[in-house]
């Protein structure tokens, strides 16, 4: 259930209240007793437990996968010599 955050009119006091959203808007202060208590618009906040998607599916999404061969070893040089040995180019 959300928590709603109420201010009187009248007299300043704010309280909060757990109340379901089908439950209507509360009127009377416990303060004063005036029926001048005001809904707050207020930040909320949430967090998601347990195993959900954004652990599971999203977590490393922004990282660029590495290939299998590594990029840190120079390109391997074709062995030199002449003609057969495939360094000439010919063959």
């Amino acid at each position: 259930m959300p928590i709603y955050e109420y201010e009187c009119g009248s007299c300043g006091h704010r309280l909060e209240a757990i109340q379901k959203m089908s439950e209507p808007a509360l009127k009377d202060c416990p303060a004063c007793g005036q029926s001048t208590l005001k809904k707050l618009i207020s930040a909320t906040g949430f967090q998601l437990k347990g195993s959900g998607w954004y652990a599971t599916d999203f977590k490393d999404s922004g990282k660029k996968k590495e290939k299998s061969g590594s990029s840190d070893t120079p390109p391997k040089k074709k062995a030199g010599g002449g003609c057969g040995s495939g360094g000439c180019g010919c063959h």
